[in-house]
């Protein structure tokens, strides 16, 4: 645990201010202005955010950890310096491995006080209270008149540049909707760019799909190829090439690879618009963890998730069945006493929180009972060299 104590600046008024001094990479603890609530506690960092900081920023272990409690001595210190600086304050923001505190003003007698509080002094044009007006106007216009995605992709307060950036496709379109807004001109700036935001849907098993616009089958389990994500589901549901949407009817991704009968199995690839999720759809829309694929022996517990039926569970009673269906034969599936319904198929088939495989197809219903075969999911791992998402 941190420890932290508190101490004044004199400023040449002759006042006493309390200011949040940082003390980066010195082991010196921040002090926090005694007109806000002491921060909490910090807890330790999990191991797993540590690797992934190593892993995605490019740094030691050791820098990971001076980064992470720099960062969180400079957000103690942020509320004392906004509240000293007044008016003048344009905005702080960190800077490099070390987390380095940086704080802007636009009047150049208060750097003297930011470095004695240790940290790095900008002097600025525009107050941050004016970035937000600007940002404010825009936000104003674009409730009463939305600009297109290539017009306006996104617009916000860059403290590091002083300014309101507009990022656009179509700069001149973007000089429209900044003139019509009444925003300060002198504050805003167009970035051209060819960035198209859109909203992240998640891919859950056991979720509702749909096959080129009409019939619906379940998806199994979340699956990576290389840079490509998607999920793995049942055979019969589509061929390569047709497209699908989401529950929701939202264009979602392509069949890649299919094969029925002989098997039953399938691989779709998803449009950047949807997120892999470990994550399989348990009882009343919870999430049930994957951990991995290990096959569950006969007898074992067993439950599938589906968009007809939703989350019901049994036994394993037979591995690799071969089923006759009208279509033709498919071997290798197992055979469970779970209930399914049309537009389950698909959907996830999962024992504990390991992957068992996707359903195909059975007799019965959920009203009576019955008896479905599911996919075992680790041959279609093989097939398509896919990695399966878990948590």
């Amino acid at each position: 645990m941190s420890r932290r104590r508190r101490h004044g600046l004199e400023l040449a008024a002759g006042c006493t201010v309390a200011i949040a001094a940082l003390f980066l990479g010195t082991g010196i603890p921040a002090v926090a202005d005694p007109g806000e609530p002491s921060p909490r506690p910090r807890r330790e960092v999990p191991p797993e955010m540590l690797a992934s900081m190593q892993r995605d920023l490019g740094l030691t272990a050791d820098e990971a950890r001076a980064r992470i409690s720099n960062e969180y001595r400079a957000g103690a210190a942020e509320p004392g310096l906004r509240k000293t600086l007044g008016g003048a304050y344009a905005g702080a923001w960190v800077s490099g491995n070390t987390a380095e505190l940086t704080v802007a003003t636009t009047d150049a007698e208060q750097s003297a006080t930011i470095t004695a509080g240790g940290a790095k002094a900008a002097v600025v044009k525009h107050s941050l209270n004016a970035l937000t007006e600007a940002k404010r106007a825009l936000d104003s216009a674009a409730a009463e008149r939305p600009p297109t995605a290539e017009a306006a992709s996104a617009w916000y307060v860059d403290v590091k540049t002083n300014s309101v950036v507009v990022q656009s496709a179509r700069p001149d379109e973007a000089a429209a909707f900044v003139a019509a807004s009444g925003a300060d001109r002198q504050v805003v700036r167009v970035v051209e760019s060819p960035e198209r935001p859109g909203p992240l849907y998640d891919l859950r098993g056991g979720e509702a799909y749909y096959i080129n616009g009409a019939a619906r089958c379940s998806i199994g389990f979340s699956v990576a190829q290389g840079d490509r994500n998607g999920f793995v589901t049942a055979g019969h549901c589509g061929d390569p090439g047709d497209t699908t949407t989401g529950s929701n009817r939202v264009a979602q991704g392509t069949f890649q690879g299919s094969s029925f009968p002989g098997n039953d199995y399938a691989w779709v690839s998803a449009n950047a618009d949807w997120a892999p999720r470990p994550w399989v759809v348990g009882p009343e829309g919870s999430d049930v963890t994957v951990d991995g694929s290990q096959e569950a022996p006969v007898g074992s517990s067993v439950c599938r998730s589906g968009s007809t039926t939703g989350w019901h569970c049994g036994t394993i009673q037979q591995h690799d069945t071969s089923v006759q269906y009208p279509q033709g034969t498919v071997s290798g599936v197992t055979r469970t006493n779970v209930c399914a319904e049309p537009g389950d198929s698909g959907g996830a088939f999962i024992s504990g929180s390991e992957a068992q495989g996707v359903t195909s197809g059975g007799s019965g219903n959920c009203t009576v009972g019955g008896t479905t075969y599911y996919q075992p999911v680790n041959p279609v791992l093989t097939a398509y060299g896919l990695t399966l998402t878990t948590g």
